[in-house]
């Protein structure tokens, strides 16, 4: 299986990239590393016979690599040209989560088969800087008090 992914990896590297190299990493899967865009690419082996696990990520300053930002499980025997495609559109929607000023993306936007890692985004630009469970709370608080102050005011 690995040297069937590593000859795959070796079209598919061409198809996207002038740049690139391909090397194998120690779990049998392949990377696909194009520092000019500062992108990498993992095939990787799935529990299916005919399957590739795909999942792309960016290059780091100094060429450390950070984690898969997106993955998608691919069958083997579609092809590269969907294998291509698959991964284009994988590297699209990477590059749109790492703009930016873009908008976070929904997991309803995204496409069937790819997944997120990593935490999700808290929504910016409510505008509130105290929710109403805080205010709530507040308000109980200074309720306590103030029987507290009254209490001890009439006994003493």
């Amino acid at each position: 299986m690995s040297a069937q992914l590593r000859d795959i990896a070796g079209e598919l590297a061409k198809l996207l990239w002038r740049e690139h190299t391909v090397y194998r990493e120690r779990s049998g899967g392949v990377v696909i590393r194009a520092e000019h865009v500062r992108r990498w690419i993992s095939l990787a082996p799935t529990g299916g016979r005919d399957e590739t696990l795909v999942r792309v990520g960016r290059i780091l300053d100094g060429g450390t690599t950070a984690p898969a930002r997106l993955e998608a499980v691919v069958p083997l025997s579609a092809g590269t040209g969907v294998l291509a495609a698959t991964c284009r559109r994988l590297l699209a929607e990477a590059a749109a989560d790492v703009a930016p000023g873009a908008p976070g993306r929904a997991a309803s936007g995204r496409s069937k088969g790819a997944k997120r890692s990593g935490r999700a985004a808290r929504p910016k630009g409510s505008g509130k800087h105290t929710s109403f469970s805080s205010w709530v709370i507040l308000v109980c608080v200074a309720g306590v008090i103030a029987l507290y102050v009254y209490t001890t005011a009439t006994r003493g």
